[in-house]
């Protein structure tokens, strides 16, 4: 199984100052460091090999040394340097650490806030120099880290707080609609850097999670949050607390690298990297024609291998578009 680009990016950043600090370390020891198998950090070794400055040319790409099992830095492409936020960047990260420090379940939520303190203080001190000098400050800076959340975000949060129930307007991705609902609020979570509410849905009957980007409109009801007795929320983390109704359908894909996007949007299963950058996933759904919709926008950069009835619906859909416009399927 190998790492979404959520993950694998981070890494990335920190190799070459983490190797540069290690020269002549041996790849199993980084890869245990790094917490990931070490044909994974191979593969990461290999793809540092493409990174590097403008021009991209020999002198302007990270260079790496082996040396049997071990590896050296001989060309940093300037990543030794400390990182510098721009002012986009520093506002990202600081909205970001909101998110976090807002999210109950967070292990240490004061270390969020002194990291978020720190950013602030420093965006602050380079806007105020800037102005003292005449000059514009940086770009995004003041407008980004005074976000305040969406209304929509506000009254789902003030329900979790206050125990009332609420009238969401919610987009679900996982059929392309748009639908209204009466939830009872249970708790707010962050998974994989997003934000969820966890409740149960009056119309489903069941627990769901609704993540608060995707809520275009939350109204709080006047009346108890009163989800039913013994009701408890879901178990585990990450994708396990991502995966849909064991009821829901079951699809087995090859992702193509022109699809390799699906991986990242929508939650997945057992995703295997091949050589040729496709991906074989499986991936949960909860409506057929929604799928066969996603499978058909996709077009040959995807390619279905179970279930039957899938492929085969996938098809009929695939000619019927082609009657329309008379071709023989």
């Amino acid at each position: 199984m190998t790492a979404g680009v959520s993950e694998r990016l981070p890494r990335l950043l920190t190799l070459v100052p983490y190797l540069l600090a290690r020269p002549g370390i041996a790849v199993a020891d980084a890869a245990a460091d790094f917490g990931v198998p070490e044909a994974q950090l191979r593969r990461d070794l290999e793809l540092l090999w493409m990174c590097g400055l403008p021009g991209y040319g020999p002198g302007d790409l990270v260079d790496l040394s082996f040396e049997g099992d071990t590896v050296t830095v001989t060309f940093d492409a300037g990543m030794r340097r400390p990182l510098r936020l721009s002012g986009t960047e520093a506002a990202t990260l600081a909205v970001a650490l909101r998110a976090l420090a807002d999210a109950p379940g967070v292990v240490d939520a004061d270390a969020v806030q002194r990291a978020l303190a720190k950013i602030e203080d420093a965006a602050g001190r380079v806007g105020d120099t800037a102005a003292e000098a005449g000059e514009p400050a940086g770009e995004g800076v003041a407008v980004g880290l005074g976000r305040r959340p969406g209304r929509a975000e506000d009254a789902v949060r003030r329900a979790v707080e206050t125990g009332r129930a609420l009238r969401l307007t919610y987009y679900s991705a996982s059929r392309d609609a748009v639908g209204r609902r009466d939830v009872d609020p249970m708790r707010l979570l962050l998974v994989d850097a997003s934000a969820y509410l966890e409740a149960w849905c009056r119309r489903a009957e069941g627990v769901r999670l609704f993540r608060l980007d995707r809520v275009d409109d939350a109204e709080v009801l006047d009346e108890p949050s009163a989800p039913p007795p013994g009701v408890r929320g879901r178990e585990g983390s990450g994708e396990e607390l991502l995966r849909p109704d064991d009821g829901a359908f079951v699809a087995a894909l090859v992702l193509h690298p022109a699809a390799r996007w699906v991986a990242e949007y929508y939650p997945v299963e057992d995703l295997h990297a091949d050589d040729d950058g496709s991906a074989r996933v499986t991936m949960r759904y909860g409506d057929r024609d929604w799928m066969v919709r996603l499978l058909l926008g996709l077009g040959d950069a995807v390619e279905v291998l179970a279930p039957a009835d899938l492929v085969e619906a996938r098809r009929a859909r695939a000619r019927e578009a082609l009657a329309v416009y008379g071709v023989e399927g």
